[in-house]
Parts: C-alpha cells; structure tokens; sequence
C-alpha cells in the first residue's frame, strides 16, 4: 500500500486568499482519508481510532473518478492497481508538499515463503503434474526431479526480501550465495559474489530481488542466461522490467533452462480478469505453452499477514506524519525522526515547512522566528525540496496566524504546517 499526501495546512483549510485568517488548533476529525483496492481492515482501524474521517472502497477508480474523488481528501490510500498519474508522481507530489509513503518491509516474509515454495516446485516440477493431473492425466515421473537439498541458490539482491530467503534455503540445507551492488554482511554461510556473472555460472536456483532502476533493466537477458548451468532455474519476484521475456522464451525451449517462475511481467493487466492475452504482451502465448514455468498474477506479498502488516507500518507513518510532523518512512522527503509533541506543554507550536532548497531559506525561515524561542530546528533536504521543524515555546495564539503567513509568502515556500 502506498500512501500519498496532501495534508492541507492544519485548520485554516488551505488558507489560499490572501486574507489573513486566524488558524485553528490542530483537530485530527479535519482530515479526511480514502482508502482503495480494500486495504486491509487492521490498517482502517487504525487510521480511525485516531480520530480521522476514513472513507474505503473495495475497488481501484478510474483517473477522472479519481480526480473528481479526492478533491475534498488530504489523504489517499492506495495499493497495486491504481495507478497515480502525475499529479502523484514522486518527484511532482515533493514539489507539491505532499509526502508519499510506502511500507518496503511487511511484505518481505510473504515474498520469501512463495520463492521458497517455487523453488521447491520448479525442482520437482509440480506445476506440470497438477496441469496433467486437471486434465485426467497420471504421469508418475522421477527424471529430472531434484531434492533442493546440497544446490546452490543464488540470491541477486540482498535486502530485506533475498536475506530471509537466504535464512530460509539454508534451514533446506541448500548453499547460498548472493550479488548485491553494495557489500552486506552475510546471513549463516551464505557468501558474497564479486559479479552478477559470477553468481549465475554457480547457481543451480537464481532468485531476483531489485528494484527497477535504469541499470535493472533488461539485467537478465541472452547474455546472463547464457552464463547459467545447463539445466538451471531462474525465478523473478522483484519487477517485470528485469527480465528480458523472449530472451527467457528462447532459453527455455532450448533446455538451457529446466525451469522458470514469474511474478511480475513488463505489462500488467490493470484489474482481475481473462487479460494476460497477446493484447498485453506479443509474447504471451509463447511463455504460457512452456513446460515447467510458474506463471503467478503479481501475488507475492498478497497475503492476509502481509497486509495486516502493511496496514499498521504505512498507517503508523500516516499518524506520525500527519500528528507530528515525522516523515520517517517518507520516499519522496527528507527522512527526519522528531521528538513527539505532548499536551502539556502550553504556548509550543511546532513549525513545519517544506519548501524549495536554494541558498538563503534558513536565513530568512530564522528572521521571522527571531523574537521566539526556538528549543529546536532541523532542516535536511532531498534533490530541490528541503524540510525544515522548529519547535517554538512562549508562543502566544495570536503571534502564530503572523508566524505562518510570514512563511508562507516566502518565495521558497511549497507548503507551511503549523501544529499546536
């Protein structure tokens, strides 16, 4: 589930007239939040035991319903099937001031648990005999099936999904290696390659897990397979993009490949249903009539665990964010953890404001607080955005309407967020 957003400045609405108006305290029951594609129930109640007005739909939306839904929301709530055009894009959204959260490790056990279970599949070739088995047929065979343990599985990228699938091969008693653009420590035996080469020409299971970046693309294709064992498996549950799929097709019918499993694939059909046809890729029917090739609609982290799980790590950044100020976890903002705010301590307002990093913000930000007592500040900054905190004390109700329109006609300013 990915979170995006567009938290307007805390109890003056958005305060866009030039008029100034007098700002409210911050009131939890101003923000409302949608929610689509079902997201889980856990993560709902959590958002709504903090006072939120939460709206959740079962379904994705079409763009123009979606535009036309969220103009009255500060937050959307979305998972795998909507997709955000521009107007939430990553680097649009920072320009915006809207923060965009993701949750990169609730998933990583379910993803873990079906390459392991591939593995073990593809090895005995369990997809071919349950097709046979469907279609009436009893074909008891024993040649080219394999115990997974004493092979050697080859874990290209290291994070928090390849280091517990790691754990996982060894307690099969299966050797582990891995190749990761950065050194990392290894987990049990398992042991480092210099070279993405290296790794393929002795792995007997290859598993993938990097993201898509201009040089993961296309990372595995005639020359990569060419370098693994006669008779090795490859398996992608990272992004379709890594994989060059004709390059795939044509390892497979030459047997220089015994086994295959897909998750992810470069085009994905946009809602449950008869799609993965030649309408969505030319080479879909050639990958279908393959032998022993795992073929699974993106359903790694799809899990009742791994949402619950989702639901609280993405909901609990939301409440941080939104309640303090904290963009821990934020993928688009500078990354700052912040002491919480409590209830007693009066007169304490806790500035926030994101704005566009050029040479002499923090001059002019510290020009307007100078009459106040600032306990604390912290700037840090992304690419052209930077998020600034200060926490001010002895700061009188009606000194804080001035503090924020001070800032927020600054030529920097992306957005201001007062909180107290």
């Amino acid at each position: 589930m990915t979170l995006a957003q567009d938290v307007q400045d805390h109890g003056a609405a958005s305060l866009r007239s030039s008029a100034p108006k007098l700002l409210k305290p911050f009131n939890t029951q101003d923000f409302k939040i949608l929610l689509l594609e079902n997201v889980n129930q856990t993560g709902q109640d959590l958002l709504r035991d903090q006072g939120y007005q939460v709206e959740s739909l079962k379904t994705s939306l079409p763009e123009d319903q979606l535009i036309e839904k969220i103009r009255d929301v500060q937050v959307i709530g979305v998972r795998s099937k909507t997709k955000l055009t521009k107007r939430v894009d990553l680097d649009y959204a920072a320009a915006h001031g809207i923060a965009v959260f993701n949750s990169p490790f609730a998933n990583s056990r379910s993803v873990a648990e079906l390459v392991v279970a591939e593995t073990i599949a593809l090895a005995r070739q369990l997809g071919d005999r349950s097709n046979e088995m469907h279609r009436g047929t009893w074909n008891k065979v024993n040649a080219k099936c394999w115990e997974v343990r004493g092979k050697t599985l080859g874990i290209v990228g290291y994070g928090h999904i390849g280091s517990q699938i790691s754990v996982l091969a060894e307690a099969l008693g299966m050797a582990v290696i891995y190749y990761d653009a950065v050194t990392l420590m290894a987990l049990g035996t398992s042991r480092q390659m210099p070279t993405l080469d290296v790794l393929l020409q002795e792995a007997d299971f290859v598993t993938l897990h990097v993201p898509d970046l201009p040089e993961t693309r296309g990372m595995v294709s005639t020359a990569q397979l060419d370098c693994m064992k006669d008779g090795a498996y490859l398996i992608n549950a990272s992004r379709g993009s890594v994989v060059d799929i004709p390059a795939l097709v044509n390892a497979m019918r030459s047997r220089k490949l015994a086994g295959a499993a897909l998750d992810v694939y470069p085009s994905e059909p946009a809602q449950n249903g008869d799609y993965f046809n030649g309408n969505l890729n030319s080479w879909i029917y050639d990958l279908r009539g393959l032998n022993n090739i795992i073929l699974t609609p993106h359903v790694g982290r799809n899990t009742e665990e791994a949402q619950r799980a989702i639901g609280i790590e993405v909901g609990g950044a939301l409440v941080r964010y939104i309640n303090q100020g904290i963009t821990l976890g934020s993928v688009n903002l500078p990354d700052l953890q912040l002491r919480s705010l409590t209830l007693d301590e009066p007169d304490h307002v806790r500035i926030i404001y994101i704005h566009r990093n050029f040479p002499g913000v923090l001059r002019r930000v510290n020009e307007i607080l100078g009459d106040h007592n600032v306990d604390k500040q912290i700037s840090d900054s992304k690419g052209d955005m930077a998020y600034l905190v200060a926490d001010v004390s002895d700061v009188r109700c009606k000194e804080i309407n001035n503090i924020y329109e001070s800032l927020r006609v600054l030529s920097s300013c992306v957005k201001t967020r007062v909180l107290y």
